[in-house]
């Protein structure tokens, strides 16, 4: 299997590196190939610039400014997306990365009726491991958008036969036993995958 690591967090020391580090050792142990894309090191530009939006639907034009990252996502079997919430939201780099690279002709195909249609099929495992800062009460509240924007919009031009959201809540609380079961957590999810 090969795996298409989509990582966004912008410090190594962070808890989020080291679920990062769990899921693509795991992955590793277990033989896939993982293409491990950290956004922040290899210098991501999330901003969808003006000239990009009026090209957006212009295919296959509109893929020449990600066209690595487009064939990289194009290559892999699995999803597995490692990133914090904030503000209730995807980093500004993740959110980037949808915009730029899941793209008419890349993630969906538009038909004349206007309906979106899966194009991502090859995703067969999508798998999103992330933390909350607060409880998962208060992210109810608001709706949960992150885990409805993958559990529905990723989820749906990918259509995987397998999909996991892997929270932990409550960051600002939790010490080092709920940190330590996350991450083994983490590391059975990837093993199952």
């Amino acid at each position: 299997m090969k795996a298409m690591v989509l990582y966004a967090h912008p410090c190594p020391e962070s808890f989020n590196a080291a679920v990062h580090e769990t899921v693509v050792s795991t992955l590793k142990g277990r033989g896939w190939e993982v293409d491990d894309c950290d956004l922040n090191a290899e210098g991501f530009m999330p901003v969808l610039t003006e000239l990009e939006r009026r090209g957006y639907h212009d295919q296959p034009v509109n893929i020449e400014p990600v066209a690595e990252y487009v064939d990289r996502i194009r290559k892999a079997e699995a999803l597995i997306m490692v990133f914090p919430v904030w503000n209730f939201g995807y980093p500004a780099i993740l959110k980037g990365f949808l915009d730029r690279v899941f793209l008419p002709g890349v993630s969906f195909a538009l038909g004349d009726d206007g309906k979106v249609r899966p194009n991502l099929r090859n995703i067969r495992k999508l798998v999103a491991c992330t933390t909350y800062g607060g409880k998962r009460t208060r992210a109810m509240l608001v709706g949960d958008p992150p885990r409805k924007c993958v559990t529905r919009a990723v989820w749906h031009v990918c259509r995987p036969d397998k999909t996991r959201y892997i929270a932990l809540y409550d960051m600002n609380n939790n010490k080092e036993p709920q940190l330590k079961a996350h991450l083994a957590r983490v590391k059975r999810e990837m093993e199952a995958l």
